[in-house]
């Protein structure tokens, strides 16, 4: 039952993302098609899935949930494009097909990642059907704002880069990742939130803690399949943080190590959503996936 709630919600990200990227025969049509491969090339959509369902259970509409579900797939594509980058992380295939400066080149990806950026929030300026009160809406811009930045995703890649060739603590290999995953993840959730009206504020930190946990395990369960999957499961090549000297979790913690640290992390997401009852359903389901999936 609720994975057939999942793949609708799938299937519309999917047909709701096409809708607000731009035609591919749209001048400057190159850059258009770029746009669209990097976003519509594959993926698990798990940040606009939690958009829709954190903001149903909070009591929100699917349509005013469309557009904040897009602008959060929008930053975490151009996330990926800067991310594959040979400056980055130089990785040749992501979703099981060229990445997109190895299909249209690096100049063309760049600008990709840059156009995306300033979509996402477009979509949160101008969507007519999400939510419309002026203040919840400006605080949603600064919100993924906030999570796209310095003192986000963008800050967590340069401590990232940073730190290859180094042994990090616990503590300092969660603050990175707090950052790099875990801020687009829990703006996903909070975006979904506020779409419902926030108006509970206890509602929305039990929420926001129950992100910021199912962000982390994400990434210890990305770091353990670089080590335990393959590159045909995976879509993109396996091994890499290892050829790259990346702190990663298995590295400091062992695979036992980081499993058991993630199942943690699973537990104290559940315990953050007693408050809701059967209304996070899917959100409990979401955090099961996140710590079990096989890519």
């Amino acid at each position: 039952m609720i994975e057939e709630t999942i793949k609708r919600y799938r299937a519309r990200a999917e047909q709701q993302l096409d809708a607000r990227l731009p035609a591919g025969e749209l001048h400057p049509a190159r850059l258009h098609q770029a746009m669209r491969y990097a976003v519509l090339g594959g993926g698990k959509r798990v940040r606009p899935v939690l958009v829709y369902a954190a903001g149903t259970a909070m009591g929100a509409d699917l349509e005013t949930l469309d557009g904040p579900a897009c602008a959060v797939e929008f930053i975490h594509a151009y996330s990926l494009i800067h991310d594959d980058l040979p400056a980055m992380d130089n990785d040749d295939l992501r979703h099981g097909r060229p990445t997109c400066h190895k299909a249209f080149g690096e100049a063309l990806a760049i600008l990709a990642g840059d156009a995306l950026q300033a979509l996402a929030f477009q979509v949160l300026c101008q969507d007519g059907d999400m939510i419309r009160d002026p203040a919840i809406r400006l605080r949603m811009q600064g919100l993924l704002a906030q999570a796209a930045g310095s003192r986000g995703m963008a800050g967590g890649q340069a401590i990232d880069l940073a730190a290859t060739g180094q042994t990090l603590t616990l503590a300092e290999l969660e603050n990175m990742h707090i950052h790099k995953t875990g801020a687009l993840i829990r703006a996903s959730a909070m975006l979904g939130a506020l779409s419902g009206g926030g108006a509970d504020p206890d509602l929305l930190e039990g929420l926001d803690h129950y992100a910021k946990c199912i962000g982390l395990a994400f990434q210890i369960r990305d770091d353990m399949l670089d080590v335990i999957g393959d590159t045909a499961t995976l879509g993109k090549c396996a091994g890499a943080d290892r050829a790259l000297d990346k702190p990663t979790y298995p590295a400091l913690l062992g695979l036992d190590g980081s499993k058991e640290h993630a199942r943690a992390l699973y537990q104290e997401a559940l315990a953050s959503l007693r408050p809701f009852g059967d209304r996070a359903e899917t959100l409990r389901w979401i955090a099961h996936y996140v710590v079990e999936r096989p890519y």
